[in-house]
């Protein structure tokens, strides 16, 4: 198991993590447990998403693409969502 990415808060471990086992990837979050017992103080470094081995370029891929997409302005959106299937994620 390799760690892929270390997020910033529980929300967006969630995410990534629902995103990675989306495409069939085995990924686990790794620290959720320990977030809680900081009660409202910043947790930097407690969250890990571990992949196995074999998996850790496409996943790291996968991160990094989210990661770099730009939020479209409304005008862009409204568009695009006119003309996506529903379900489409839009990045």
């Amino acid at each position: 198991m390799q760690c892929v990415y270390e997020p910033v808060d529980l929300f967006q471990a969630e995410l990534l993590l629902g995103m990675l086992r989306n495409e069939g990837i085995s990924a686990h979050l790794v620290g959720a447990d320990l977030v809680g017992g900081m009660g409202e103080l910043p947790a930097l470094g407690l969250l890990r998403l571990m992949v196995p081995d074999q998996q850790a370029e496409k996943a790291q891929q996968m991160i990094e693409h989210y990661l770099s997409a730009t939020p479209c302005i409304d005008d862009e959106l409204d568009e695009q969502l006119a003309i996506s299937q529903p379900g489409s994620l839009l990045c």
